[in-house]
């Protein structure tokens, strides 16, 4: 196990808790769990992954507050948790840089409720700037850059326009932000306005 870099489960239907998905691994750098009935809280082992970078909890029954500890792992590229139970305020993270390199944030249909913390939009470098945005060149977001051959390619479902769309490959140069279906209220932060990699906003 100590050499696993991929945990793709998705669509299944697995159940049980998220205890101890990086307990003994530090290399794990993908974990996609989509589609399954998986409950309880986001394990706090994902902090010993630090290699991080996607994580796909979406259509499950996870019950929990927002993970914002995730934060802190520099790595972290996707985070989905769309299609859960997550309830309560979406709190920014306790250090000064905090989700460096995220580029799609997908929070829909769930619970979370509150205003919209400027702090959070404010530390997503990533989509200030991204891959590829000075020479016009596409790139497509490839883990294990350091290996001669593909292992694995990254894919992800978003809702574009209303349509739940299959993307079979993450372009470096597309930011996404879903905060759609929840109970947030209060006004649109400011710090929006600086995400100029932004390609959706739902």
């Amino acid at each position: 196990m100590s050499l696993l870099m991929v945990l793709d489960l998705r669509r299944n239907n697995f159940t049980g808790s998220l205890r101890l998905l990086c307990a003994q691994n530090t290399s794990l750098s993908i974990i996609v769990l989509d589609g399954n009935r998986f409950e309880g809280h986001v394990s706090v082992s994902l902090l010993h992954c630090v290699g991080f970078e996607v994580l796909d909890l979406g259509n499950n029954a996870i019950n929990d507050t927002f993970p914002a500890w995730l934060g802190t792992l520099k790595e972290l590229r996707v985070l989905i948790l769309k299609s859960n139970v997550f309830h309560g305020p979406i709190s920014p993270c306790q250090i000064t840089v905090c989700f460096p390199k995220l580029r799609i944030f997908d929070l829909s249909r769930n619970e979370f409720s509150g205003s919209l913390p400027v702090k959070v939009f404010g530390n997503f470098k990533a989509m200030i700037k991204l891959d590829g945005e000075d020479t016009g060149e596409i790139k497509y977001m490839e883990p294990f850059e350091k290996f001669y051959y593909k292992l694995y390619e990254v894919s992800v479902r978003l809702v574009i326009k209303g349509q739940d769309i299959q993307l079979e490959r993450i372009s470096t140069i597309m930011a996404t932000i879903d905060l759609s279906s929840n109970h947030i209220e209060g006004v649109i932060p400011k710090t929006l306005k600086d995400l100029s990699s932004l390609w959706l906003l739902n």
